[in-house]
């Protein structure tokens, strides 16, 4: 897959709200377009909930035509009811770009975390801070929500930018350590190092 001239829309769901985030992809560079939150607190039953987040995905691809979505997996904790309802939700934007063929990638939360700050339990406040450095974001939103459906986009599209025998090797939502693939960055973009 060509890293060059596309556009990433990354989504954090959730139930109570869902971040989003826009990279746009050129010259093997990404760049901020667009991130933000959708409250779905005003609606009562979950169900409403997912026809909101669907709503609000064909809405985002509406207003950004994105060529693929990228999308957190659920984290599996203690409740299983909670992670049921985030498969749900997270269901429901992928069911969004399905229904206009867009290639969906899912990426553990974990390795989302690694990729970004190359340490996979960092904390959403550093997330979002390497995020606006790498990204250049001046006005980072209070949400981490937002920062954090913007982390996917910028995971997948450092993921993307593997070099081949590595992208083969992890497949496409596999693994790979930080320092491998942070090595493979490093080799493929040298002039992006300060």
């Amino acid at each position: 897959m060509s890293s060059e001239n596309r556009v990433i829309l990354g989504i954090d769901p959730g139930t109570q709200v869902f971040g989003w985030g826009v990279v746009v992809v050129s010259c093997g560079r990404a760049s901020y377009k667009a991130m933000g939150v959708t409250s779905l607190k005003k609606h009562k039953s979950h169900f409403e909930k997912l026809a909101a987040i669907y709503s609000s995905v064909e809405s985002l691809i509406e207003e950004y035509g994105p060529d693929e979505l990228a999308v957190e997996a659920p984290f599996y904790g203690k409740n299983v009811q909670s992670m049921l309802k985030l498969g749900r939700a997270q269901g429901a934007a992928i069911a969004a770009a399905l229904r206009v063929k867009m290639p969906v990638f899912e990426y553990a939360p974990r390795r989302i975390k690694q990729s970004i700050t190359g340490m996979g339990a960092a904390s959403k406040h550093q997330v979002a801070s390497v995020i606006s450095s790498i990204l250049g974001v001046d006005d980072v939103p209070e949400s981490f929500d937002a920062t954090d459906g913007l982390a996917v986009a910028l995971c997948h599209f450092l993921s993307m930018n593997l070099s081949p025998d590595m992208r083969e090797r992890k497949g496409s939502s596999g693994g790979g350590s930080a320092g491998s693939k942070w090595s493979a960055f490093v080799k493929n973009n040298p002039g992006r190092i300060k």
